[in-house]
Parts: structure tokens; C-alpha cells; sequence
């Protein structure tokens, strides 16, 4: 089968491989639709995860199953599924003390172009099939659904990790995709104030339709005194980060309330340790706590994101800005998605 892949640290290609094997309680999937993620250019142009040889990129993706194996009880070839980036060991002993994103060890529920190829392939392998996958409803749109694999269940992650509750002003900082996702599940979860810290065009009012109550942008000086302004002096109840880098901690703990929570779901893809500003953190004792999770995968997850969106409770079609048609535009949309232009949130690749 042919793939794109990842070479080597800042080096791309299709190569051919031989298609995967099914195991007794897997599934081979045949891609519908794709998206490519920041993660992966993380991961190629960074080395975030360190060097990967040939191995086929992509984690965002729903698709037709084409195999199961003879332990799957609730998928049969010709199912449309969804797919999400997060493929637990349901039977490891991280997954039973609800931590199955860490099933086999630190960061392991992420298979798809961490420890096997992704989904960017003709062809592509599900673990435990009955756990990870989900049915594609008809009444949602391949493309959209493709929202449903990673940026909507990181970006609610995001608002679980911050504990956020009915009435708590909320900062979100970087409203690219997933955080755009966390300013929609914020707002479900019933925040008042919500701050949206950007400054693409296209962002900001996406921002504003899932609920942003208020713009900050960097360029207009730093954002911590920007909320600190907004807030009369008293700072925000929580904030989520879904974008920026190691300093980034430093302004969301500036802006942070004592006993307030932030929940970090962005990617730190550079740099050896993250920076907490010790005055401002109490000494170490202003119960200002910061939560970083890997979001959660699974069937389960994916059904209860996909009945939002059979519920017009949320649309994650909004995001998705540019759509490309044939397997051979996956290379384009990832390059994309490493240049940023002004009007890009998300694209997505229809196979």
C-alpha cells in the first residue's frame, strides 16, 4: 500500500509498505476522510517525539472498515467509523485507573505516527476495535466528522483538565483549532466571561461564534495585563492553554485567581522545561494548579461527541476552512497546515 511518512526529522515522502495485519481483536480501516494536525508538524519539523524513520503520518481520520478480526463483536466490514487519534489498550491497568490515554506508558494511548504508522496510508490498523471505534452517524458529514477524532475531544479536554464550572470567567490562549474547541466547551459548560487570546482574522470570529465574549491580542501588548485590565485587578477562575510554548505558563499563571486551575492541551513540542513565575505563584503556595492531559480516545468519547453534533449542540464544521479531494492532496494539506496562511484553521483531505 502506499503512504505519506515521515522520513527522518524534517524529511517527507510517500513510500509503499505492505498492508497491515489484523489482529483477532483489530480492524483495518480504509481512510474516507483525513485531516493533518499541528502535532505532526511537531513531531516531523521539530522532532518533538524524537526520530521516526518511515513512518506514516497522520491521527485524524474516519473511514470504511474493510476488516475485523474474529474477537470483534460490534464492527463488520462496509461500517463508516469514526476513528479517533487516541487508540487505548482497554485491558492495560493504566486504562482501569482512568488513565487510558497512558495505557502501556506515558503518552502510549497515542499510536496513530508515535509507535505505528497513522492514517495517511491506503490502509491503516485499529487496536482493540470494539473500544476505539465508533459508529459514523448518517446525519453527520464525513468532513466534519473528521472534527471528532482530535480537535473537539482535545479542546473539551482542555475544559474538563481547567474543572470548569457554571458563572468562572475562562481564558483561552491560542484559538487555533483545538482551542476553538475549548472556547465551544467552555461555553457549553457555562462560562461567563470567556476571553479568546488571538489574532487571525478567520480565529477571532469563529471564537466569537462558539461563544467568546472578549479578543485578546498579543500584538496589542501581553496578555496577562490585558485580562488583569478587563478583570479590575482580580485575574480569571481558570484557563486553558491550547497554544503558545514553555513561557506561555508564565502570563496564564499571571492571569490566574488563587485557587484557580489551568488545563494545558497544547502541544510542547521545544524546549527542556516549562516556566512558573515564583512570585506570582504564591511562593509555591497560591493552590494556582496547572493539569496537562493528553486527550482521551475511545468508542465511548467519540458516540457522546458525535450526539453534540447530531444535537446541533456544536459544529465543528466551522473550522474547517479548506478542503482538498484525492488521497495524493494529503502532502499539500500538511504543508499547509506547517506555513499557517492568515485564512487557515483546519483543512481536510476527502479520500
Amino acid at each position: 500500500m502506499k503512504g505519506f511518512a515521515m522520513l527522518g526529522i524534517g524529511k517527507l515522502g510517500w513510500i509503499e509498505k505492505e498492508q497491515p495485519k489484523c489482529g483477532p481483536m483489530d480492524a483495518i480501516v480504509k481512510p474516507i476522510a483525513v485531516s493533518p494536525c499541528t502535532s505532526d508538524v511537531h513531531t516531523v519539523w521539530e522532532g518533538a517525539i524524537g526520530e521516526r524513520s518511515n513512518m506514516i503520518l497522520g491521527h485524524e481520520a474516519v473511514g470504511e472498515v474493510v476488516e475485523v478480526g474474529e474477537l470483534v463483536k460490534d464492527f463488520k466490514p462496509g461500517d463508516r467509523v469514526i476513528v479517533p487519534a487516541i487508540t487505548p489498550d482497554w485491558s492495560a491497568l493504566e486504562s482501569q485507573a482512568g488513565y487510558s490515554m497512558h495505557s502501556g506508558g506515558m503518552l502510549a494511548g497515542w499510536k496513530f505516527s508515535n509507535f505505528k504508522d497513522g492514517v495517511f496510508a491506503e490502509y491503516f490498523h485499529v487496536n482493540d476495535a470494539d473500544g476505539n471505534l465508533a459508529i459514523l452517524p448518517e446525519e453527520i458529514d464525513p468532513t466534519a466528522a473528521v472534527m471528532l477524532s482530535d480537535m473537539v475531544p482535545t479542546g473539551f479536554h482542555g475544559v474538563e483538565l481547567a474543572d470548569i464550572q457554571f458563572g468562572d470567567s475562562v481564558c483561552v490562549i491560542g484559538i487555533g483549532p483545538v482551542g476553538l474547541m475549548s472556547v465551544a466547551g467552555a461555553a457549553l459548560r457555562g462560562a461567563s466571561n470567556l476571553y479568546a487570546v488571538g489574532s487571525r482574522p478567520v480565529c477571532v470570529q469563529v471564537a466569537k461564534e462558539y461563544g467568546a465574549t472578549d479578543i485578546i491580542d498579543y500584538h496589542d501588548g501581553d496578555i496577562a495585563e490585558q485580562i488583569m485590565e478587563k478583570t479590575h485587578g482580580k485575574g480569571v477562575d481558570k484557563v486553558i492553554v491550547a497554544g503558545g510554548d514553555e513561557n506561555t505558563f508564565i502570563q496564564a499563571i499571571k492571569m490566574l485567581k488563587p485557587g484557580g486551575k489551568i488545563g494545558n492541551v497544547n502541544y510542547l513540542g521545544s524546549g527542556d522545561y516549562i516556566k512558573i513565575p515564583r512570585v506570582e505563584w504564591g511562593c509555591g503556595m497560591s493552590h494556582k494548579s496547572i493539569a496537562g492531559g493528553l486527550m482521551p480516545g475511545g468508542r465511548l468519547r467519540m458516540e457522546k461527541l458525535a450526539s453534540l453534533v447530531e444535537s446541533k449542540r456544536l459544529d465543528p464544521s466551522k473550522l474547517i476552512t479548506h478542503t482538498f479531494h484525492g488521497f495524493e492532496q494529503v502532502e499539500k494539506s500538511l504543508l499547509l497546515m506547517k506555513d499557517k496562511p492568515r485564512d487557515l484553521i483546519k483543512p481536510v483531505v476527502i479520500i
